[in-house]
């Protein structure tokens, strides 16, 4: 699986940006697929991701603020972030859990940073 992020970048506070991630190669039967984001000193966390059900989890922070879609017919995922704030700065990960053939891999895109300043 090889996923390339997008649309990162600067906002001020109260801003909205849309990331974006592309999805190639073993993309059948995922586990999950979603988005991760790392702060500096800080352990990487769950935004948003969406199961192989259907069902989209929400970490508590974003929850109310942030949009999760997937786009199948695009292999494409997609983050909405609106009401951003400082504490949203971040290198945000595309991320996908591969299927019981993969032993349930997980999968990284590059990353892309966000920086919300107040």
């Amino acid at each position: 699986v090889q996923l390339q992020a997008s649309g990162g970048g600067s906002v001020q506070a109260g801003g909205s940006l849309t990331l974006s991630c592309a999805a190639s190669g073993i993309i059948f039967n995922i586990n999950s697929m979603g988005w991760y984001r790392q702060a500096p000193g800080k352990q990487r966390e769950l935004v948003a991701s969406i199961s192989s059900g259907g069902n989209i989890k929400y970490g508590d922070s974003v929850k109310g603020r942030f949009t999760f879609s997937r786009d199948n017919a695009k292999n494409m995922v997609y983050l909405y972030m609106n009401s951003l704030k400082p504490e949203d700065t971040a290198v945000y990960y595309c991320h996908v859990q591969g299927p019981l053939a993969t032993f349930y891999s997980n999968y990284w895109g590059q990353g892309t940073l966000v920086t919300v300043s107040s």
